[in-house]
């Protein structure tokens, strides 16, 4: 498993923000947030195949880690579970005035 040093995990959150690790099995990957226009571009890649979303959502996230999670069929699928999680969208409020 590829594990950042703190020196690693703190550069690559003072540029991105967040950093989340995803695991599966041993190996493991380090991936920020989506942006507005990766998950614009993702949702359009899915209209054809639909695993297609979260293969461009992995690939724009990725920060660091082991390059089989993207290679591999199933790690890849295993760390695609985990995708949404770093999408949080957060409570909206509506107000008329």
């Amino acid at each position: 498993m590829k594990e950042l040093s703190k020196e690693q995990l703190a550069a690559l959150k003072a540029k991105h923000g967040d950093v989340f690790q995803i695991t599966v099995e041993d190996k493991c990957c380090y991936v920020k947030k989506p942006s507005r226009k990766a998950l614009g571009f993702a949702s359009m890649a899915a209209k054809e195949n639909p695993l297609k979303f979260n293969e461009v959502i992995l690939n724009e996230s990725w920060l660091d880690g082991d390059e089989e999670i993207r290679e591999d069929d199933y790690l890849f699928l295993s760390a695609s579970t985990k995708l949404a999680d770093i999408i949080q969208i957060k409570e909206a409020e509506i107000k008329k005035l």
